[in-house]
């Protein structure tokens, strides 16, 4: 799983037959600064920190026959906490912490 920032969209005026909603995004891999066009289901925009999973994992989540999906986009990161740490509500806990 990869660790990325939404960086633009790519657009694509056509499409295989076969291929879910959705868009695709150009993303920047944290630490490495390394490119990829990543499959989002989410609806992420520019600017957004988001985790990505690649190759069988990433067209395993298609129900079916799975579509040519190289990378896809998984979940939106929360702003983290001053402890480095995401930010919960007021009154919230992790369970299994004190």
């Amino acid at each position: 799983m990869l660790r990325a920032v939404v960086t633009g969209n790519v657009w694509s005026t056509r499409r295989i037959d076969g291929l879910p909603s959705g868009a695709f995004l150009e993303v920047e891999v944290a630490g490495g600064g390394s490119r990829l066009v990543a499959f989002d289901v989410l609806g992420s925009g520019v600017g957004e920190s988001v985790l990505v999973v690649q190759g069988s994992v990433a067209a395993a989540w298609f129900p079916g026959t799975p579509p040519p999906v190289d990378a896809l986009i998984i979940g939106s990161i929360d702003a983290p906490g001053d402890d480095g740490e995401a930010a919960l509500p007021a009154g919230s806990r992790i369970p299994g912490r004190r």
